[in-house]
């Protein structure tokens, strides 16, 4: 090495040192060759133990494996810079982050890896993309699974529901494989939720118990469509209950359902609530609006945007790590095992809590029971899908209620013995279209029989109303 300080100009080995240390400075060497071989060995010796101590280091700071599917969708944008904060796994939890998706997508992959080490997160200790489905979920303690994006023509639900097979088969393939033996597997997103759920369950038995449903997302649509109702905030409604198939037919329970801080006549400390079914007089907005307002969004997804499903998911993850609130009820997608008279093999959303890096079912709760009719509602397309998609029925066939069927039966004799204009009034009446909703809608089933009879009359009088009209 010549040059003073830094690391100098290599000029080559020993002997190329000795010529230049005589050239130079006039010094030569009075070492044996046996002797500087000796050295030599030594040296190389020591080299390999320092890079042993150094790997030895690293493996003591021991990164949590996050692992994320379909990685290039908008989600994944929302999702990564939660994660990477510390508010989910805890601010002394280094992450090592891998992002998986099609080979398609690899430039993508590479511009999302780029920006997020140009974050210069602290947490963040590693992130790296694959492509490869057999190296797929190496190691992986967390697996967030999302929705596939998909630039195919799905050319009918049942070939969607078949679609959803083989992937949840290849990732549980590979999970069983390479995944932590206590690997945590969270699916997001707001299509089929349950179903992918229930599929990773079937071909990953082993890890069965670790697979979860967020259902966080539809909890917060209806806390916050309450709190506009109540003209309060989203934040201070609790305990609000979500039944069934999250991005399906689900019920929204507010039975438990309280407001914390709300500004009333009465007035309590930051812990004192009051029930939101008694804050809300509007039985005929509870009937109707409500159950419409977030059917809706369920069937068309436009509300469920990628913040609102990162949210959903980090929160969910939070609980599942650190515990959810004491003393509130959480909704999320689990493996049936006949709580509350819900059948057994289908991943049905109900209240949990978190506890000690577990979640625990709430089978304690009282008065939350559901009747036969709901209860066939939300199971019948459970099943539906899980059958269709497992090719044991070839056409989906969606639940319809007593009554939906009497009125179609009837709509059939109708056709048969009158007039194709007279048929058209009775359907097209507003009214009567109004009232069949209400009665068909699953809260129908929790009205005392003076409203059932109210809601009747109401019937009876507005068709007499519209045929004197027309």
């Amino acid at each position: 090495m010549i040059d003073r300080g830094g690391k100098g100009l290599l000029l080559g080995g020993y002997n190329e040192f000795l010529e230049y240390a005589q050239l130079y400075y006039g010094v030569t060497s009075s070492m044996t060759t046996q002797m500087m071989m000796v050295i030599a060995q030594e040296n190389l010796e020591t080299h390999i133990e320092k890079e042993l101590e150094k790997e030895a280091l690293k493996d003591l700071i021991s990164p949590l494996q996050v692992w994320i599917t379909s990685a290039t969708t908008p989600v994944s944008y929302s999702l990564i810079p939660i994660l990477t904060s510390g508010e989910v796994f805890g601010k002394n939890t280094e992450i090592s982050l891998t992002l998986f998706d099609q080979q398609k997508v690899e430039h993508y992959l590479k511009v999302i890896v780029m920006e997020m080490q140009d974050m210069a997160s602290q947490l963040l200790l590693r992130i790296s993309y694959c492509t490869k489905i057999e190296e797929a979920f190496r190691q992986a303690q967390v697996i967030i699974i999302l929705d596939e994006s998909t630039d195919k023509e799905v050319t009918s639900l049942e070939d969607c529901l078949r679609s959803k097979v083989s992937l949840c088969r290849l990732y549980a393939y590979q999970i069983e494989k390479n995944a932590h033996e206590s690997v945590k597997v969270i699916v997001g997103g707001k299509s089929f939720v349950n179903l992918k759920a229930i599929l990773l369950m079937q071909y990953a038995p082993r890890i069965a118990r670790n697979v979860i449903a967020v259902a966080m997302g539809v909890e917060g649509q209806a806390r916050a469509t309450v709190a506009r109702k109540l003209k309060t905030t989203a934040s201070l409604i609790k305990d609000v209950i979500i039944w069934g198939n999250i991005s399906g037919n689900n019920y929204v329970d507010l039975r438990k359902a309280r407001v914390y801080g709300y500004d009333s006549a009465i007035w309590g400390p930051p812990n004192y609530s009051r029930p939101v079914l008694s804050l809300i007089f509007d039985s005929d907005w509870l009937q109707k609006e409500f159950v419409m307002t977030l059917k809706n969004m369920t069937a068309t997804g436009k509300h469920f945007g990628s913040i609102l499903a990162a949210h959903s998911i980090t929160t969910t993850l939070k609980y599942w790590y650190h515990g959810s609130p004491p003393g509130e009820i959480v909704s999320l997608g689990v493996l049936s095992e006949g709580q509350f008279g819900i059948p057994e093999g289908i991943v049905f959303s109900m209240p949990v809590k978190f506890e000690n890096g577990t979640w625990i079912v709430l089978t304690d709760l009282e008065d939350i029971d559901l009747n036969g009719k709901i209860m066939k509602s939300l199971t019948r397309d459970l099943f539906q899908e899980k059958l269709v998609a497992l090719g044991h029925n070839t056409i989906f066939q969606p639940y319809k209620s007593e009554s939906q069927l009497i009125k179609k039966y009837e709509d059939l004799s109708l056709s048969a013995q009158y007039e194709k204009q007279e048929v058209q009034v009775e359907i097209q009446t507003p009214l009567t279209r109004q009232v069949s909703d209400t009665k068909d809608s699953l809260y129908y089933d929790m009205l005392t029989d003076e409203e059932k009879e109210q809601i009747l009359s109401d019937d009876s009088d507005g068709k007499t109303d519209e045929y004197q009209q027309l």
